[in-house]
């Protein structure tokens, strides 16, 4: 299984949703760096389980304990390793799928892959995966200070954030359980959920992240572009289904004449379809790109499927899942965004003698 990502800092992972436990290892990570556990702790507290209405009810404190790699407060540059335990798994609610396949899982793919699966809220495809990357990225986001990351929801099925990321006040992101800093748009978005929420169903959306202060140069061409590391992190999240950057798709209706970025004399630039990136390489402008979510394949309803023999059988779902993945899923776009640029930020030190 491939289950490391990163070039020069990597994170390599473990743990399935029902096992002991989740952890990772960092590799690469500079030495000297001052960690505040506190901050590595409150990105978890983004990303648990239980902390609204809205989300799933799984009891879950996800508290990290840093087995090696920091030493008296400080990283040592040797491997960090982390462990996050499982307190609050309930396995008899998956006993109903141990012999059939929910629609649109992964329990069919992983069947026919391994030969085997762990039926227990997923195994390995299970969501909580991304409590490891959350780790890695919280302590990503501590070596580039300077760099600020805020993802938000920008969307909730056909409700929209229609203002323009320059007029939002990312302070207020935290402000509501939906993650949206527009205080309107949330509301709408939270009612939505609610309703999906008490039909037993699940809804999908968006999420858009807005990374500022990147200097110029970060990005690997030809196969390791700056778009293309955010596009393979985020495609990796569980539920995503697509990513687009700077005019993304819109950009395929312009013409050169209005797409174009002219230069001011400074070296930024009057407009920026680009999203921050040419070239594969970071600009100095604003980085900012948007993921899509699917609704979450486990639904509260009875759905036609089939059994192992490939049988026909009803699957309904039972237990603790979110009805809309995107309120927790935005500290993990933020994490996955840090940890690609903090390992590009590393490459991109061997560039140039002038970079060091």
């Amino acid at each position: 299984m491939f289950n490391s990502l990163g070039n020069l800092l990597s994170l390599t992972t473990f743990g399935e949703s029902h096992g002991v436990a989740y952890g990772g290892i960092i590799n690469n990570f500079p030495a000297g760096l001052t960690v505040d556990l506190e901050k590595v702790q409150y990105e978890l507290g983004r990303r648990k389980p239980g902390q609204s209405a809205i989300v799933t009810q799984r009891k879950e404190s996800d508290t990290v304990k840093f087995l090696s790699g920091i030493f008296d407060g400080k990283t040592t540059g040797t491997p960090i390793g982390f462990i996050i335990e499982n307190e609050n798994q309930k396995s008899k609610d998956y006993d109903h799928i141990a012999q059939a396949y929910r629609p649109s899982h992964a329990d069919f793919t992983y069947d026919q892959k391994f030969g085997l699966r762990d039926y227990r809220g997923g195994g390995k495809s299970s969501a909580r995966e991304t409590m490891n990357w959350v780790v890695a990225g919280a302590l990503a986001k501590q070596l580039l200070p300077e760099i600020e990351i805020n993802a938000y929801v920008s969307s909730v099925g056909d409700i929209f954030c229609e203002k323009p990321y320059q007029a939002l006040d990312f302070s207020q992101t935290e402000s509501n359980d939906v993650r949206c800093p527009d205080a309107e748009t949330a509301e709408k978005m939270i009612a939505r959920i609610k309703e999906i929420k008490k039909e037993g169903n699940t809804i999908g959306g968006t999420i858009t992240c807005v990374i500022k202060n990147v200097p110029v140069g970060i990005g690997e061409p030809i196969f390791s572009k700056l778009q293309a590391e955010l596009a393979k992190a985020m495609l990796n999240i569980n539920a995503c289904k697509g990513f687009e950057y700077g005019s993304g798709f819109c950009g395929a209706k312009m013409t050169g004449k209005e797409h174009n970025d002219q230069f001011n004399t400074d070296f930024s630039t009057k407009s920026n379809l680009s999203g921050g990136i040419q070239g594969g390489i970071s600009n100095g402008m604003d980085i900012y790109f948007r993921v899509a979510f699917k609704p979450v394949a486990t639904i509260l309803r009875p759905q036609d499927s089939i059994d192992k023999e490939g049988n026909p059988v009803i699957v309904e779902g039972k237990g603790r899942h979110d009805p809309c993945v995107v309120p927790r899923a935005v500290p993990v776009v933020e994490s996955l965004a840090a940890f690609v640029l903090a390992d590009l930020f590393l490459i991109n030190k061997t560039r140039n003698i002038n970079n060091f």
